[in-house]
């Protein structure tokens, strides 16, 4: 099912002075149930279109809808319902259980004073099974490690029972095997709580063997959507890939890079 459309979407940033277009004309959409992969040289706007999509910067132009809501309509409560956000920074807090970090997520729901009840403890409880740190729930923030982090701030999103889970880098500063359970956690929870899960990453291999669907942004061109098959056969992700020394197995969907002679 469709959760996000844009329509003729233009991003950037705007001041009083000067406009700077990052990408312009994007028409695309994502979908429940699938975990799609968002890749793309540096500088390219990646962060600047999960800005935009997490309402915390305004398009140039175009719209954005969740379930159909103009998402330029909807004030902070009605986002906070709809869109749970993941980024890369660390969560700079301290004396603060895994347990109360996760509990935050109902903040949407629970009124001025915070005050959780018997089904927001519950939901709780379920969101920090879902991400497999039940170990972690009496620790406290400051003692995890990135990883065990970064799971915290997915079971916090979980917790917020949003629709949509944008996040930025969710394997950025991770070793290899904990960058691949994060995705694989990922792609797992889209499927087991039917969520659209929408992320940016540089970990081009892991998002080509594991997304559903991936948005390939280039300098100055349309962003190239498709499964990573589709982008493998239509020759994108070769001409993306592949520099002096790098080659791209378009059967394996792997990389390979060569020694300098």
């Amino acid at each position: 099912m469709e959760t996000v459309r844009l329509e003729d979407l233009s991003i950037g940033y705007a001041s009083r002075k000067n406009r700077k277009v990052v990408a312009t004309g994007i028409n695309a959409s994502l979908h429940s149930a699938c975990m799609t992969c968002l890749i793309g040289p540096n500088g390219v706007g990646k962060s600047t279109l999960l800005r935009t999509l997490s309402a915390f910067q305004p398009p140039l132009g175009g719209k954005v809808f969740i379930h159909d809501s103009d998402l330029s309509s909807l004030n902070e409560k009605q986002l906070a319902r709809l869109i749970g956000v993941v980024l890369t920074v660390r969560p700079d807090v301290r004396n603060m259980t895994v347990e109360e970090m996760v509990a935050m997520g109902r903040s949407p729901y629970t009124g001025f004073w915070g005050t959780l009840g018997r089904e927001d403890h519950a939901i709780v409880d379920d969101a920090i099974v879902m991400v497999g740190i039940e170990a972690l729930s009496q620790r406290m923030i400051q003692s995890l490690s990135d990883g065990e982090r970064q799971k915290v701030m997915i079971a916090k999103a979980l917790a917020q029972q949003t629709p949509v889970i944008f996040l930025d880098e969710p394997t950025a500063f991770l070793d290899y095997p904990s960058k691949v359970e994060m995705m694989q956690t990922l792609h797992h929870l889209s499927r087991t709580a039917d969520k659209t899960i929408f992320l940016s990453t540089h970990d081009l291999e892991l998002a080509l063997q594991i997304a559903d669907t991936v948005w390939l942004m280039s300098e100055g061109k349309d962003i190239s959507i498709g499964t990573p098959r589709e982008l493998a056969d239509s020759g994108v992700l070769s001409t993306f890939i592949e520099q002096k020394g790098i080659v791209f197995d378009k059967e394996r969907l792997s990389v390979t890079v060569m020694p300098r002679c």
